[in-house]
C-alpha cells in the first residue's frame, strides 16, 4: 500500500508505471564504452596513418596482422554499441509518439546490428 503523500500520480498507480530501474544500467554501459572507445581510437589513428606510408600489399599485410585486426573488431563492436545506446537516449528524449518512438528505436537498433555485421565481415575478409 502506498503513502498518501506519493508522488506518483493515480493513473500511474493503475498502469503500474514506476522507475524501470534500468537507467543506471544503460548510462553506466554509456560512459564504459565512451572510456574504452579512447585508447581503440588512439591506436585507429595510429593505424591509420600508417597505412598512408605502405602500398597495397603492405596495408593487406598489416590488415591481416591478427593483433590489429582484433584492435579493429573491438573498435566496430564498441563503437556501434555506443551509438546504439546514444540515439536511443536522443530517440528517447526528441520523440514524443510512443509508437514511433519504439519503431525508431528498433530500425536504429538493427540499421546498426546490420552495418556492424557487415563491417566486422570486412575487416575478417581482409585479415583472413
Amino acid at each position: 500500500m502506498r503513502s498518501k503523500n506519493s508522488m506518483q500520480t493515480p493513473l500511474a498507480r493503475v498502469r503500474g508505471l514506476g522507475s524501470a530501474k534500468s537507467g543506471l544500467h544503460h548510462w553506466w554501459h554509456q560512459r564504459l564504452t565512451a572510456l574504452a572507445m579512447v585508447p581503440l581510437m588512439l591506436v585507429t589513428l595510429a593505424i591509420v596513418a600508417s597505412l598512408g606510408t605502405l602500398d597495397y600489399d603492405g596495408a593487406l599485410s598489416l590488415m591481416a596482422n591478427p593483433f590489429v585486426a582484433t584492435l579493429l573488431l573491438l573498435l566496430v563492436v564498441v563503437g556501434f554499441y555506443h551509438a546504439a545506446l546514444g540515439l536511443q537516449v536522443v530517440i528517447e528524449d526528441y520523440v514524443g509518439a510512443e509508437g514511433v518512438r519504439m519503431g525508431l528505436i528498433i530500425f536504429v537498433k538493427m540499421a546498426l546490428f546490420a552495418l556492424a555485421i557487415v563491417t566486422l565481415l570486412s575487416i575478417l575478409k581482409v585479415a583472413i
